[in-house]
């Protein structure tokens, strides 16, 4: 069966005025087992039984068509596209064909301008035209050859309001930063975005996951530094403290209560700042 999608190796079956159909070994006659490659793409040579590897995709008027071409992109395959034209049907990407790779709105997990550098993978939509998506998850591979503590860079393709921002380390792996750890990072994570990150865990089936914040005491320094510049720039106090609500703490700080507790103290053991009904002062 001829796919779209795919790179295939066809044999030459027939020659006519525009080209040469190609086909499976052992196919029929029917027109449906076989497919064009057009005059202006058929290598000097090639006669009837000659086999040539071709790529199959759908023509501008959506007719199954060769090219010896090599796309950017088969299905289920990964690549970082860039995005030629946004329309109002969705976006369309460059991926070294004539005829642009399709985006659509629905496959977009965050908005995309033109020019942008996206990484997608490719699937046959129901009416066997092959469109681009954002979501690569099934595309990724779990097993990596990153090991705990490791520092890791990524595209960040996916933020899921129950699991925290999924990671596409080196465009290639599955990777997680969870919820609570996105919390911690020093800037807001958002989807297109590339990440460093240090391998806090890798999980039984070969996945990573991720921390965007450092480990331990030099975690607490910098919390303790943050607390101390959003004291001053509150002008002497803050309006809560160390026993105040977890989502406030998160809010006024992006620390967990848990790591703001343990900044304080560290800036009381230092005498540094003084705690009072409700607040937190410069001492």
């Amino acid at each position: 069966m001829i796919k779209t999608g795919y790179k295939q190796k066809l044999k030459v079956v027939k020659k006519v005025e525009f080209g040469i159909y190609l086909a499976e070994e052992g196919a029929g006659d029917s027109a449906d087992e076989r497919v064009l490659l057009p005059n202006s793409r058929v290598p000097e040579g090639t006669k009837i039984g000659s086999e040539l590897e071709v790529f199959i995709y759908r023509d501008s008027e959506d007719r199954q068509i060769a090219t010896l071409t090599e796309p950017a992109l088969t299905i289920g395959g990964l690549a970082r596209l860039k995005v030629v034209q946004v329309t109002k049907i969705g976006a369309f990407l460059s991926w070294g064909l004539e005829k642009d790779l399709f985006l659509p709105y629905a496959q977009q997990t965050y908005k995309v301008s033109e020019g942008d550098e996206i990484l997608v993978t490719m699937y046959a939509d129901k009416s066997d035209r092959l469109c681009a998506k954002m979501d690569v998850y099934r595309s990724l591979e779990d097993v990596s050859p990153y090991k705990k503590d490791d520092t890791v860079t990524g595209t960040l393709y996916l933020i899921s309001n129950n699991f925290g921002a999924f990671v596409a380390v080196d465009d290639r792996y599955s990777a997680l930063i969870p919820k609570k750890e996105m919390f911690g990072s020093a800037e807001k994570l958002v989807p297109g975005q590339k990440v460093t990150a240090r391998v806090a865990k890798v999980m039984d089936d070969g996945r990573l996951q991720l921390a965007v914040r450092d480990k331990g005491y030099i975690q607490r320094n910098e919390d303790a530094d943050k607390i101390l510049d959003l004291i001053k720039a509150s002008g002497g106090k803050l309006d809560f403290y160390d026993k105040s609500d977890p989502e406030l703490i998160r809010e006024r700080t992006g620390m967990s209560k848990n790591e703001f507790k343990r900044a304080v103290g560290k800036l009381l053991k230092e005498d540094r700042i003084s705690i009072g009904e409700g607040t937190i002062s410069l001492k």
